[in-house]
């Protein structure tokens, strides 16, 4: 066994990778991370920022991303009571990090990515992309970062 041939089964059998590549299984999380970015959220801001997403799916993100530690929840003593969600010092590192790089190559890469996944899916090789969901009042969006482009050109 070659030393690349060890170096490649130590990644395949590494837990840390599963652990990182796992985050993003779940579709609607990394666009919650995204949501959050520019700073603490309360819930129906969250909402309203994503667009098209369900009170069922945003709990379920939020409660998968509060369990990874990517984000935390505040709860404020006031009436009526107001509970916060922002990313932790983990979650603002993969967004800064490794999403922005995705969303960088997306931008390089991402009509090609359409093409192939449109011709693949006209030869019937390949399942359906996510839908993109149409949102809410104009301005009520999370401004997308600059490699997030909001349109196709």
């Amino acid at each position: 066994m070659t030393d690349d041939d060890a170096h490649r089964h130590e990644l395949v059998a590494d837990c840390r990778l599963r652990a990182a590549t796992d985050l993003f299984t779940h579709t609607w999380d990394p666009v919650v991370l995204a949501a959050l970015r520019t700073g603490p959220r309360r819930r129906r801001e969250l909402r309203a920022a994503i667009g098209g997403i369900s009170d069922k799916v945003l709990t379920d993100s939020l409660h998968r991303l509060l369990a990874t530690g990517l984000i935390e929840r505040h709860a404020h003593a006031e009436a009526p009571p107001r509970v916060d969600y922002a990313l932790t010092g983990l979650g603002k590192s993969l967004v800064e990090g490794p999403m922005a790089a995705l969303g960088r190559w997306a931008v390089e890469y991402g009509d090609e990515l359409l093409e192939a996944q449109e011709s693949g899916t006209a030869s019937g090789t390949c399942a359906s992309g996510p839908s993109t969901a149409e949102g809410t009042a104009e301005g009520t969006r999370t401004p997308l970062p600059d490699w997030c482009p909001q349109e196709r050109p």
